[in-house]
């Protein structure tokens, strides 16, 4: 069996821990919480996907959130196959920042494969994240799915994308 490493980046309070709890438990009640959690330094789970050819296990690191990515946390990308960037819809800024931890992962590793999370796809009243944005950085090659930790949607898609291109 293939074994990979992959990483969720973003800001604070994108979602990213929330995803990795709906994805690795997701069949489980109580998987989620209302109340926020701020992740300390890097939790990691695992989780087994199977990709139609092979299954791989994933070992997911659950990273602390960076508004500021700073070069001590991105030491934590040795030997990953790949990330998860994570942005929260409600928080414009929050692609601002993932872009920014984007332009640092390329500069100290090159170009691993990732996909660009846009979670909170439950709260689309409250969205501020402009169409355009998101169309410029897919005319750009990236890859984006819309996800909603609360409800599920698009995490497991999210997960089985990366993987695929990891396995490329």
């Amino acid at each position: 069996m293939l074994r990979k490493k992959i990483c969720m980046l973003g800001a604070f309070a994108v979602g990213k821990t929330s995803l990795v709890a709906r994805f690795v438990r997701a069949h489980s009640t109580g998987a989620l919480t209302d109340k926020y959690h701020t992740t300390v330094g890097v939790k990691i789970d695992t989780k087994i996907v199977d990709t139609g050819d092979q299954s791989v296990s994933l070992a997911i690191w659950d990273m602390a959130g960076e508004d500021d990515f700073q070069k001590a946390r991105i030491s934590n990308l040795t030997g990953a196959g790949g990330y998860l960037l994570v942005a929260d819809g409600t928080r414009s800024k929050t692609l601002d920042t993932a872009r920014s931890i984007n332009e640092r992962v390329v500069q100290s590793f090159g170009a691993l494969p990732f996909v660009l999370v846009l979670n909170k796809t439950d709260l689309t009243e409250d969205w501020e994240i402009e169409e355009t944005a998101i169309r410029q950085l897919i005319d750009r090659g990236w890859r984006v799915i819309r996800s909603s930790a609360r409800s599920g949607a698009g995490v497991e898609e999210a997960f089985t994308l990366l993987t695929q291109l990891m396995l490329r």
